[in-house]
Order: C-alpha cells, then structure tokens, then sequence
C-alpha cells in the first residue's frame, strides 16, 4: 500500500497541511506513523480527493458517451484566420483546445464565457511518479 507524507497529501489536495492535519485528528483521514513520520494510505487519500472534488454542474444536459466532462470559465482566446487556440480553466484544471475560428465565432467562444471541454480520446497517457518526487520548479 502507497503511504503519502502530510505536505504531498496536502499538495495532493489543494490545502494546506494544517487542514490535513485537521482532518487526520478530526477522524476524516486515518493517519499512520512511519519511521518518524505521519502518513496516510494512498487508497484512503484518492477516495478523498475524489469525493471532495468540485467542478460546476454541465450546464448543457447534453446526453453523451463521453465521460471526461470539464466545466469551466474561458481565459483566453488567439485566433487567426482559419484556427484558433481556446484555454479554459476546469477547476484546478487548464485545458487547451484548437479549433476553426469559424466554431469560435459560432459558439460565441470568448475570455470570460462558460464553455464545456469535452475530451473523448483512445489514447491517454498517465505516468507514475514517485511520492515524494519534487515537481516542476519544486525544489527540497
């Protein structure tokens, strides 16, 4: 079983350690002590960060196959004549598509409009990384 250290679970998260450790005496995660250390399961962590996830409802009601669904608020739009760049923020999540320009005018695309990215892919990458493992710009 993966054991993740308090400051990566709280990285993890998106809150401060304090809130883990809150958490953790409040009987919300379960914690363990590993040669000095506090940590907490890894199974018990994603379950957490899943159910504490918020994104906005899809405002679409749309009936689709496809299950990765971001809501989220238009940052910035570059176009050219033909094709246009469109970056949205999902939450803790920025998603960048590219598009005609014609569907951004369409869609009535622009910084500050709510859009839905929906992503329907056969090939997704996902890489294990280390706990621990400092990230881009990190340093310990």
């Amino acid at each position: 079983m993966t054991q993740i250290r308090v400051r990566d679970a709280a990285r993890f998260l998106g809150v401060s350690t304090d809130t883990v450790r809150r958490w953790i005496d409040e009987g919300t995660l379960a914690a363990t002590r590993s040669a000095g250390a506090l940590t907490i399961d890894g199974l018990q962590l994603a379950r957490l960060a899943r159910d504490r996830a918020v994104l906005p409802a899809d405002p679409s009601g749309a009936a689709t196959s496809a299950r990765n669904r971001f809501v989220g608020l238009v940052t910035e739009v570059v176009s050219d004549r033909v094709i246009s760049q469109v970056e949205l923020q999902c939450g803790p999540h920025r998603v960048v598509s590219l598009m005609s320009s014609e569907a951004v005018r369409e869609l009535g695309i622009q910084p500050g409009s709510v859009a839905v990215a929906v992503i329907k892919a056969t090939n997704v990458i996902v890489e294990a990384t280390p706990v621990g493992t400092p990230q881009p710009g990190e340093h310990r």
